[in-house]
């Protein structure tokens, strides 16, 4: 079997224990299948990909002519250089063709880029089978994938970070290895002169700022801090962030909390409660919502729920006022909060 585990493609794709054959990269994360063949390529063609020896084909073409991929693996290049073939949406019609190749690859490299592929996908089950082939798994990243990118992405630029930048940047960046690389090239760029990237830097660069200033106003009124309630809320309205997007976002703030909350009833911790939850809230946050499930009963949290849908009703039917109503269902709540 040629299969790879997942942790083991980085260290494949460095040094590649194959000259001759046929590497597959497939997986749910297009960006980290195309970063995965691209670095391919460079390796094989020796950083020079505008060399003879590549040719770049589409797998729809081939879907009409699957033979095509033979003649252009066996076609050696006019100046000796080796043949590598990469091939953009590989699928099982070109099962024919790649089997001849993986019993005789004519010392030419075939790259393929494909999706998703179950274990039983023909593709996929011919590469793993073959002796001349490796099938590279492409999964989305973790939060420790994430870390190493981010660190390794900077020291590489020679930029230095305080020491709460990597996981703000983490909690931001999500696990697209297309995005997260975009976003790494944004900041790189952005600290090329200071060689320093702080979290400020970062919310405003990266931040979805509607959505922290969000998160503000619910973790204001769940707290019970009426005067942060005001300042957020003022923020959040001079984001454009309309009142019914805030009642929608508080409603479902408290119905997590809610949900949360009957973990803690039978008896998780709510600091383990957060460590469990998926998505994982920014670590910012943590104090906060830990502080809140402890403050709220799930009692509590009901009639937060009802006073909540009343409100979300009532601003519909009186659309001028609705901001009106908004502030006084917020402080309401945050009385309860800090009542308790």
């Amino acid at each position: 079997m040629t299969a790879l585990k997942a942790h083991e493609v980085e260290r494949f794709v460095r040094r590649p224990d194959l000259e001759a054959g046929i590497v597959l990269a497939y997986g749910p994360d297009s960006g980290l299948v195309r970063e995965t063949v691209q670095k391919l390529v460079q390796h094989f063609t020796r950083g020079d990909a505008s060399g003879m020896g590549l040719v770049t084909l589409d797998g729809g073409d081939l879907d009409a002519d699957p033979g095509a991929l033979l003649v252009e693996a066996k076609t050696g290049s006019l100046f000796g250089e080796k043949r590598i073939v990469r091939v953009r949406s590989a699928g099982k019609s070109l099962t024919v063709p790649l089997s001849e190749l993986a019993a005789d690859p004519a010392g030419a490299i075939v790259i393929l880029e494909a999706g998703n592929l179950a274990p039983r996908d023909p593709l996929r089950a011919l590469v793993e089978a073959a002796k001349t082939g490796r099938a590279l798994p492409c999964y989305a990243d973790s939060d420790e994938t994430v870390l190493k990118l981010i660190n390794e992405t900077f020291s590489m630029a020679g930029i230095r970070m305080d020491a709460d930048v990597a996981p703000t940047l983490r909690d931001q960046l999500g696990n697209d290895r297309e995005v997260t690389r975009r976003e790494l090239e944004k900041l790189t760029l952005y600290a090329a002169e200071s060689k320093l990237l702080t979290r400020e830097d970062v919310l405003t660069l990266c931040a979805d700022n509607a959505a922290l200033v969000i998160d503000e106003v619910a973790d204001a009124i769940g707290t019970g801090h009426a005067g942060r309630l005001d300042t957020a809320l003022g923020r959040a309205l001079a984001a454009a962030v309309n009142p019914q997007q805030l009642l929608t976002a508080v409603s479902q703030h408290f119905a997590q909390l809610r949900r949360w909350r009957t973990q803690v009833d039978a008896g998780v911790s709510p600091r383990d409660v957060l460590e469990g939850a998926r998505p994982k809230p920014h670590f910012s946050r943590r104090s906060a919502l830990e502080q809140q499930l402890r403050l709220w009963s799930d009692a509590a949290l009901a009639t937060a729920a009802d006073r909540l849908h009343t409100a979300t009703g009532d601003s519909r039917k009186n659309y001028g006022r609705s901001d009106t109503v908004v502030r006084r269902v917020f402080l309401a709540l945050a009385q309860m909060a800090a009542q308790h």
